[in-house]
C-alpha cells in the first residue's frame, strides 16, 4: 500500500443530501442503538446474576449478546456522528478497523450460532449425556475458539482487502466499509488474496449451515416424536428464538455479501444492509425475551427484587 493510500480518508454514502434528514437519521440511529445497547446489556445482566440461567445454553446467550453489542458498535456510532456532523469521511486506519471488527463479530457470531445449534441438538436428542458433554470446559473452549476464529477471518480479509491499491474514487457505496464496497472502488482487477479469503469463507460457512440444518433437522425429527404436548411445547419454547435469530442474521448476511454492489446506492441496498447490520443485533433480545419462559421469570424475578429494594430503602430513609 502506497503513502497516498494510507493518508486519504474515505466517503462514506450519504443517504440525503437535506441537513435536516441527516440529523433525524442520526438520532433515529441514536436511538436504535440505545435500544440494542440496553437489550443486550440486560440479557448479560440477567444471565448473569440469576443462579437458574447458569446453563450452557444462556452461556452461549450471554456471549452472543455481547458479540452483538460489539457488531452494532463497530459501524453505527459512527454513522450516528457523521450524521450529526455532517461529515461523511472516514480515515484509513477507521475504515480498516470496521472491516476488522465487522468481519470477525459476523465470523464469531456465525459460528457462535452453530455451537447454540449443537446444545439444542444434545439437550433435546441427547439429554441423559447433556451435562457431560456440554460441561463448563467445552462451553469456555467452544466461545474462545469462535472468538479466535473470527479473529483470523478478519485479519485474513482485512490484509486482502487494504493489499489492494486505490487509485481513483474513494466514494464507498456503502454507510460503513464493508469488502465488497471496497473491492469496488479498488483500480485493480486482480484479487488473489482476497479471493481466496473469500473462497475459505464461504467453505467456512457453508460448513456451519450443514450444521445448523443437520441439528435442527434431528431436533425437529425427536420433538415431533415426544408423546406428551407439554415436552413438544417446551422443547419449541427453546429452540424456536434461535432458529428465528439465525435464519434472520443469515438470510440477511448473504443477501448483503452476495449482491452486485450498485455504481449509486438506492434505497434498497441500504435497507439491505441496515438488515444485516443493525438489526440482528438490536432484534435478538426482543427475540429471546419473548420467545423464552426462563428469560421473563429471571426479567420479573430481578424487577421483583429491584422493587422490594427499592421499597426497603425508602421504608428506612
Amino acid at each position: 500500500m502506497t503513502n497516498n493510500t494510507v493518508d486519504r480518508d474515505y466517503f462514506l454514502m450519504e443517504f440525503s443530501d437535506s441537513k435536516q434528514l441527516q440529523v433525524l437519521q442520526g438520532f433515529l440511529f441514536l436511538l436504535i442503538y440505545l435500544v440494542s445497547l440496553i437489550g443486550n446489556l440486560f440479557i448479560i445482566m440477567l444471565v448473569t446474576v440469576d443462579r437458574c440461567l447458569h446453563t450452557p445454553m444462556y452461556f452461549f446467550l450471554k456471549n452472543l449478546s455481547f458479540l452483538d453489542l460489539c457488531f452494532i458498535s463497530a459501524t453505527v456510532p459512527k454513522l450516528i456522528l457523521s450524521s450529526l456532523s455532517h461529515r461523511s469521511t472516514i480515515s484509513f486506519p477507521g475504515c480498516v478497523c470496521q472491516v476488522l471488527f465487522v468481519v470477525s463479530f459476523v465470523a464469531s457470531e456465525t459460528s457462535l450460532l452453530t455451537a447454540m445449534s449443537y446444545d439444542r441438538y444434545v439437550a433435546i436428542c441427547r439429554p441423559l449425556h447433556y451435562e457431560t458433554i456440554m460441561n463448563r470446559r467445552v462451553c469456555v473452549q467452544i466461545v474462545a475458539a469462535s472468538w479466535l476464529f473470527g479473529s483470523f477471518l478478519g485479519a485474513l480479509y482485512s490484509y486482502g482487502t487494504f493489499s489492494l491499491p486505490f487509485c481513483g474514487s474513494r466514494n464507498v457505496p456503502q454507510f460503513f466499509c464493508d469488502i465488497p464496497s471496497l473491492l469496488k472502488i479498488s483500480c485493480s482487477k486482480m484479487h488473489v488474496t482476497i479471493d481466496i479469503s473469500v473462497t475459505f469463507g464461504i467453505v467456512c460457512g457453508f460448513f456451519f449451515l450443514v450444521c445448523i440444518v443437520s441439528s435442527y433437522v434431528y431436533i425437529f425429527n425427536t420433538v415431533l416424536r415426544m408423546p406428551l404436548s407439554q415436552g413438544r411445547s417446551k422443547a419449541f419454547s427453546t429452540c424456536m428464538p434461535h432458529l428465528i435469530v439465525v435464519t434472520t442474521f443469515l438470510v440477511t448476511a448473504v443477501t448483503a455479501y452476495l449482491k452486485p454492489v450498485p455504481d449509486s446506492p438506492q434505497l434498497w441496498d441500504f435497507l439491505i444492509s441496515f438488515f444485516y447490520s443493525v438489526m440482528p443485533p438490536s432484534m435478538n433480545p426482543i427475540i429471546y425475551s419473548l420467545r423464552n419462559k426462563e428469560i421473563k421469570v429471571a426479567l420479573w424475578n430481578f424487577l421483583w427484587k429491584l422493587n422490594h429494594y427499592a421499597f426497603y430503602r425508602g421504608k428506612h430513609s
